[in-house]
C-alpha cells in the first residue's frame, strides 16, 4: 500500500535519513522504533509532505507522494497524528474534530466518522463541548487520533502516540491502535516505546542514526538480542548472565 525506497533526507550537510526503505501492506500495523533523534519523525514528515526528500521514492498505491503537496497527500488518504498532539487549544473537542473533516471526501463521511470516533473514545463524546487545553494529556491524545480519523484516512500514521502519557493511558492508546487494525485500518506506528510497539506490530523496522539496522515481524524484532540489549534493558547473552 505504501512503498518507501532508498529515502534520503538532508538538512544542509546533515543527513537525517540515509537510504531508508520501508513497505506497508494493507491492513497491517507496521512499527518504526528507535531512540530519540534516530530520524523517525523526519521519516513520517517526509511521507506527509512536510519535509522534502533529497532523493528516493515515496509511493502510495500508484501515487508519487514526492510530487504532491501536504494537503493533497491528506486528501489522498495518508493522514498523520503528529507528535505532541498539536491541537487547537482554545477550540472545543468538537471543533477540533471538525477541522479534521475539512476536505471534500471527509465532509461527505463526517457523520459516520463522528460515530466511529466517539465509539472508540466515548470520553470525547462526553467532553465534546470542552476546551481542548483543559483536557488531560491522555484525553488530548485521544482528540488528536480522533481528529485524524475524521479525515477518512486510508493509512493512519501515528508519531509517538504514547509520548508523555501515564502507563495506564498508554495501554488504552495501544488497545485503540489494535482495534483500528481489526476495523481494517492500515497503520504506520512510530514509537520510542519499543516493547509496546513491537507487541502489536505485524512488521517492524529499527532505525538508528537515520538508517534501518534491523527488520522483521514484530515478534522477531522483539526477540532479537540486539533489540533486547539496546532498547529493552536486557543482557545480550541471557544464558551466561543467569549462570
Amino acid at each position: 500500500m505504501l512503498s518507501v525506497h532508498n529515502l534520503v533526507v538532508k538538512y544542509g550537510m546533515f543527513s537525517a535519513l540515509n537510504d531508508v526503505s520501508v513497505e506497508v501492506g494493507q491492513g497491517q500495523i507496521v512499527g518504526i522504533v528507535g531512540a530519540n533523534g534516530a530520524g523517525k519523525s523526519t521519516f513520517m514528515n517526509a511521507i506527509s509532505g512536510l519535509s522534502k526528500p533529497t532523493s528516493g521514492s515515496l509511493t502510495f498505491e500508484d501515487m508519487d507522494l514526492t510530487k504532491m503537496s501536504a494537503h493533497a497527500i491528506v486528501r489522498a488518504g495518508v493522514v498523520q497524528v503528529p507528535e505532541g498532539r498539536r491541537l487547537f487549544p482554545e477550540m472545543t473537542v468538537y471543533e477540533n474534530l471538525l477541522v479534521g473533516s475539512s476536505h471534500k471526501r471527509a465532509r461527505a463521511e463526517r457523520s459516520d466518522n463522528f460515530d466511529k470516533a466517539f465509539s472508540l473514545f466515548p470520553r470525547l463524546d462526553e467532553r465534546k463541548s470542552q476546551i481542548a487545553r483543559t483536557l488531560s494529556g491522555g484525553e488530548q491524545q485521544m482528540v488528536a487520533v480522533a481528529r485524524a480519523l475524521m479525515s477518512s484516512p486510508r493509512i493512519l500514521m501515528m508519531d509517538e502516540p504514547s509520548l508523555g502519557l501515564a502507563p495506564i493511558v498508554i495501554q488504552e492508546i495501544f488497545k485503540v491502535v489494535t482495534k483500528l487494525r481489526e476495523l481494517g485500518m492500515t497503520i504506520l506506528l512510530v514509537e520510542q516505546n519499543v516493547h509496546h510497539c513491537l507487541l502489536i506490530s505485524d512488521y517492524a523496522y529499527v532505525v538508528e542514526t537515520g538508517q534501518i539496522v534491523l527488520e522483521g515481524t514484530g515478534q522477531e524484532v522483539l526477540e532479537n538480542p540486539l533489540t533486547k540489549a539496546a532498547y529493552l534493558g536486557m543482557a545480550v547473552q541471557e544464558e551466561s548472565a543467569s549462570t
